[in-house]
């Protein structure tokens, strides 16, 4: 395939090599402030991002930009029609607006937090946990996660989605709590904590804690291959559902759709 990719940081890079590793053809990289980019383009102009992909001939598109610039770049995006898959996370509050134009569009979208298939596994782990301990009333839970010091957005989207599977299986939390307490907190309350460090590439743990014992269920990613592998495997895997029509377009899909 004939691959464009949007935002060339570190994770471009990664995802670059990725994909040629897997015997694909990256035909341009985009980015605003990446020295190394095919193609420069001013912070903001996304008519130009999407042009710059559309000349490149590219086949599929690889989003991994910035939480600033996601939005305005999956606007433009859209548009050509091609298989996009975002990396970018914090901008889930906007999914129904991209699902409209998408529909509108006839395009073919994938997100998800997380691109590792060891943390969606984490997440299948994590509903069977849930639904295993919320039949205890002795036990609370909570969310703890870390990553790197460059990383934008706090708490990260894997942290969040993470939070949703356990409440999907854990009736007594209800809602997620992402700053500091300063009173007691209620039992319905999930509190999702964040820290960030050096460059740890991230860590997620859930705890199900009680005065007899503590559970933690830990993820720690040892590199960023795992999500720039991911993110290539789930292109391929969006452009051949799209060619064979086991997927349809006009359509935001998730990791799970193709787990």
């Amino acid at each position: 395939m004939k691959i464009a990719i949007v935002g060339f940081g570190k994770m471009g890079h990664m995802i670059k090599s990725s994909a040629e590793n897997f015997g694909h053809e990256v035909v341009a990289t985009v980015d605003p402030v990446a020295k190394d980019a095919d193609c420069k383009v001013e912070q903001g102009d996304y008519e130009a991002v999407a042009k710059a992909v559309k000349e490149s001939g590219a086949e599929g598109i690889i989003e991994f930009s910035h939480p600033s610039a996601v939005m305005g770049n999956i606007k433009a995006l859209i548009p050509l029609g091609l298989p996009l898959v975002i990396g970018t996370t914090g901008w889930n509050d906007k999914k129904d607006e991209i699902r409209n134009l998408l529909a509108q569009c006839n395009g073919v979208a994938m997100t998800s937090a997380n691109f590792s298939i060891g943390v969606n596994l984490l997440y299948k782990i994590i509903d069977e946990a849930a639904k295993l301990v919320s039949a205890f009333d002795e036990y609370d839970a909570s969310v703890f996660e870390i990553h790197h010091n460059q990383k934008a957005d706090s708490p990260s989207g894997t942290a969040l989605d993470i939070a949703k599977h356990l409440m999907a299986n854990y009736p007594k939390k209800t809602e997620i709590v992402t700053e500091s307490f300063h009173e007691r907190p209620k039992a319905n309350e999930l509190h999702v904590a964040s820290m960030r460090l050096g460059s740890v590439p991230g860590t997620h743990t859930v705890f199900f804690d009680s005065n007899a014992d503590t559970i933690e269920i830990t993820h720690r990613a040892r590199s960023r291959e795992g999500f720039a592998n991911g993110a290539v495997h789930s292109l391929e895997r969006l452009a051949e559902g799209i060619k064979n029509g086991s997927l349809q377009r006009g359509k935001l899909f998730e990791m799970s759709d193709l787990f």
